[in-house]
């Protein structure tokens, strides 16, 4: 069972997210309003709406990955597609998620959480393929390089994490538990320019 201050991180997670996308939100409206007010666009406005959108979808993508998971809703695929290609669809690291109907919020958040510890391979590019056959999900990155931290990936293995872990490594703390709640068995294989993370 995961450890009661995962819950708390959680709530935590929710609260946050929750308290930020309304304002994100706002101003994306208010771009919005001074677009059909006749307001040319400009450079600087173009950058303000194009961060605000990505301010957007990850907060959107760490709602998932990080908030509340015990309320039991799916979550559709077409959701996850939007938010993650929100989130890379300019950048050098592309994620295709294939699963395309709903999906239980345990196990999207695991398999989120699980993404973004693959990310951290990648060293800035590469790619990412989420799938799912017969209820086993399977996270695959590939990449001309993978620089993935030991100290990091030995935790999913069952290791003790090491003493300080960066704000941008949470997620290998909260994985095992994660599947833990959603009933997944997490297992991680290695190759040179590859890696696997299955649940």
């Amino acid at each position: 069972m995961p450890h009661p201050n995962d819950r708390i991180a959680a709530l935590i997670g929710a609260r946050i997210c929750h308290d930020l996308i309304s304002p994100v939100g706002a101003i994306g409206n208010g771009l919005e309003l001074l677009e059909l007010s006749g307001q040319a666009a400009t450079p600087e406005l173009s950058l303000v709406a194009a961060s605000a959108a990505d301010a957007s979808a990850r907060i959107r993508l760490f709602r998932l990955a990080f908030g509340d998971a015990g309320t039991g809703q799916p979550v559709t695929g077409h959701e996850v597609v939007e938010i993650l290609s929100a989130v890379h669809g300019t950048g050098r690291i592309s994620v295709e998620w294939q699963p395309p109907g709903d999906s239980p919020r345990t196990a999207v958040e695991a398999v989120l959480l699980a993404l973004l510890c693959a990310e951290t391979a990648l060293a800035g590019s590469g790619r990412i393929t989420v799938t799912c056959t017969d209820g086993r999900w399977r996270v695959h990155a590939a990449a001309d390089r993978l620089s993935p931290d030991p100290a990091l990936w030995n935790m999913l293995d069952g290791a003790a994490p090491p003493d300080r872990i960066a704000p941008a490594a949470v997620q290998f703390l909260l994985l095992p538990g994660a599947c833990a709640v959603a009933n997944m068995n997490l297992a991680v294989q290695h190759a040179e320019n590859e890696l696997e993370i299955r649940l």
